[in-house]
């Protein structure tokens, strides 16, 4: 079982941005030392609780302090983008970092109706980009390309390129919580990462539907299927429900159309009463979360991967802090990631 991270630079009320963007730099440095694959940070546009509004930009500083993980986006939402961009700006990513670098591309927003529809307007985007998805995919695979894109233009032939000459291109991975996206991915013969962390509802049929259509191509002989998880492991299970409770009565209070916020300090989350629909999509969230000791925790994503086929997990560690912890460090996600890692360490030398 191969495990990678997924980091959407989570903001908590005792953090600013800058501090946000701290606890994420030390965080990505502590998981290059430790046996994790990848490291992706995601796209969300004006939520107060998530700091990762620009994954190519991350994608670069991250790249930057690390020097053996794959890094990049989970993902970007190309409806928000031009084709010729977001190329462009993983083409000169991969440049910089040859064979680091990821791609993954979404379908959905990431954003609110009006964010969305600011975001997109200055270049003129609009809805019809995610019936368009596929296409444009296939647009920035192409531009990706040594060779480019030719277009014609009346009798004269134009090349397109999204950097002058490339020598690697970054690996392409489509994200998503839906058939649709399973169906484009086994489509054009790419790696799958279904959203598990959001939705677990169609996570079976999804991948079984991208395996059962999926048409082999230059980047994948056979089918490849991520799933993402949120995880909190501490050294108590106490702890570790403790450390979720946060991120679950963020997850209640956008639910149920509360205004969201940051995410709460441990102590403050443990004085909230929840709403009984509050409590029901918490419950939900927990259920569909992993969440334990470092033994329970591996014992149960592996069940997980074994049961749904997966060639990889990517770790979404949603743990806050308590009171008095260094706005700039997040020792609960920290320790998430190392209590596992260990975990699985001494599980293979003992085998």
């Amino acid at each position: 079982m191969r495990l990678s991270v997924l980091d959407l630079t989570p903001v908590r009320t005792d953090q600013s941005t800058p501090d946000a963007l701290a606890a994420t730099m030390h965080l990505a440095k502590a998981v290059d030392r430790l046996d994790y694959h990848r490291y992706w940070v995601a796209e969300h546009h004006n939520v107060p609780s998530v700091a990762a509004t620009s994954p190519a930009v991350l994608t670069a500083m991250i790249a930057a302090v690390t020097s053996r993980l794959r890094v990049g986006s989970g993902g970007v939402m190309l409806p928000n983008h031009a084709p010729l961009a977001v190329a462009e700006q993983f083409a000169l990513l991969e440049a910089a970092h040859p064979g680091r670098i990821d791609l993954g591309i979404g379908r959905a927003a990431g954003a609110d109706p009006v964010a969305t529809t600011v975001l997109r307007a200055a270049t003129g985007r609009g809805d019809r980009e995610i019936d368009e998805f596929a296409d444009n995919l296939a647009d920035v695979i192409a531009l990706l390309g040594t060779a480019g894109v030719a277009l014609q233009l009346g009798e004269s032939s134009y090349v397109l390129k999204s950097t002058p000459h490339a020598v690697t291109r970054p690996r392409v991975f489509v994200l998503g919580s839906s058939m649709q996206s399973a169906r484009v991915a086994a489509a054009q013969g790419l790696p799958y990462v279904f959203g598990h962390h959001l939705f677990g509802e169609q996570t079976e049929e999804a991948l079984e539907c991208y395996r059962s259509q999926f048409v082999p191509s230059e980047f994948c002989a056979a089918p490849a299927a991520f799933l993402t998880v949120n995880t909190v492991v501490a050294e108590t299970p106490e702890e570790a429900t403790a450390l979720t409770l946060p991120y679950l009565q963020l997850q209640a209070r956008a639910a149920t159309g509360q205004p969201a916020g940051r995410l709460d300090l441990v102590e403050d989350a443990q004085q909230v009463i929840l709403t009984p629909q509050q409590q029901h999509v918490a419950q939900g969230e927990f259920e569909r979360a992993v969440v334990g000791t470092p033994t329970e925790a591996l014992a149960a994503l592996q069940r997980l991967a074994d049961r749904l086929g997966v060639d990889e997990l990517m770790l979404n560690p949603v743990a806050s802090a308590r009171r008095g912890t260094a706005p700039t460090r997040s020792p609960g996600r920290e320790n998430t990631l190392a209590l596992l890692a260990e975990a699985a360490a001494t599980k293979v030398n003992n085998k």
